[in-house]
C-alpha cells in the first residue's frame, strides 16, 4: 500500500477508535471542569500524534513534501467526519454534556493542527 492510501486509512482508523473511546468512555477522561486533566489532554495529544505521524513518515521514508501530503491525508477523514460529530454532539456523544461540544471542537482542532505541524516541520532527509 502506498503512503497516501495508508495515511488516509490510518487517519480513518484513528478517528474511528477515538470516536469509539469518546462515545463509550469520554465521561471518564474528558473532564472539562478539571483544568489539570484538560491541560494534560491538550499536551498529551501532541507527542502521541507526533509519534504516529513520524512513524508513517519514517516507514515510507518520506521527504518534506510527501510528509506534508501524508499529514494532510491523516487528518482529512477526522476533520470531515468530526464536522458531523460536533453538529450532532448530543446524539453521537450522549455520555458527554452538550456544553462540552466547544471544548471538544477546540481539542480536535489542536490535535489536527499538531499532525499538520509535524508534516510541515519535517526536515529533508540527508
Amino acid at each position: 500500500m502506498d503512503y497516501k492510501k495508508f495515511s488516509l486509512f490510518l487517519g480513518f482508523m484513528v478517528w474511528l477508535m477515538a470516536t469509539i473511546a469518546f462515545r463509550f468512555a469520554g465521561q471518564y477522561f474528558f473532564l472539562t471542569d478539571n483544568t489539570l486533566v484538560m491541560v494534560g489532554l491538550y499536551i498529551l495529544v501532541v507527542p502521541v500524534l507526533g509519534v504516529l505521524a513520524n512513524w508513517v513518515f519514517n516507514s515510507y521514508q518520506l521527504g518534506r513534501l510527501e510528509s506534508i501530503q501524508s499529514a494532510t491525508l491523516i487528518v482529512l477523514p477526522g476533520m470531515a467526519f468530526d464536522t458531523f460529530i460536533i453538529i450532532f454532539f448530543p446524539v453521537v456523544l450522549p455520555n458527554l454534556p452538550p456544553t462540552d461540544a466547544p471544548i471538544f471542537g477546540s481539542w480536535l482542532m489542536w490535535a489536527y493542527a499538531s499532525v499538520l505541524a509535524f508534516g510541515l516541520t519535517r526536515k529533508e532527509s540527508s
